[in-house]
């Protein structure tokens, strides 16, 4: 399987949008997660190709209290949305993309936070996120991860233009 890293650019919200059903608990509401996606220098995101298919999607949105999104923390704290196509997951895409957009994220952010259900709390919890409430009660919680600032290293470090021929 061959899956490749891009930055999921303005002019490609039509991702985010195609992504957003396949988020691991998130709400209803799109719009407010999809629309005008990259327009604000806050918006941040990664999507893969696997097999020259978009495979999964990660992006994170700053919002306000207004917005009434779902893993609101406060207006500082960004809103990770992460969506993997059903028939990709269990192979590390969702990794791949996390492991990107996390050190992309630490040189603007302190911390981001998501919502998280029961069955994706593992996989967030091995991406060392915590819950901010960890009743085993609840469906639903929100979890957040602290950022560390480190040098970030893209895919496409190490590519020699002057090379493309070799």
């Amino acid at each position: 399987m061959n899956t490749t890293l891009f930055f999921l650019r303005s002019s490609e919200q039509k991702i985010a949008h195609n992504m957003f059903p396949y988020a691991l608990s998130m709400d209803s509401n799109t719009d407010i997660y999809t629309i005008a996606y990259g327009l604000k220098n806050t918006d941040l995101g990664v999507y893969s190709l696997t097999n020259n298919i978009v495979s999964g999607a990660a992006w994170i949105r700053l919002f306000n209290e207004s917005h009434c999104a779902a893993a609101y923390v406060d207006n500082v704290t960004p809103v990770l949305i992460l969506g993997i196509l059903p028939d990709m997951r269990g192979n590390g895409i969702g990794t791949l993309i996390m492991n990107q957009l996390l050190q992309e994220a630490a040189v603007i952010y302190d911390q981001i936070s998501v919502l998280s259900n029961k069955d994706s709390k593992n996989f967030y919890q091995k991406l060392d996120f915590f819950s901010l409430d960890d009743s085993d009660s609840k469906d639903v919680f929100i979890m957040v991860k602290q950022l560390e600032k480190k040098a970030v290293v893209r895919p496409t470090d190490g590519y020699d233009p002057r090379r493309w021929m070799d």
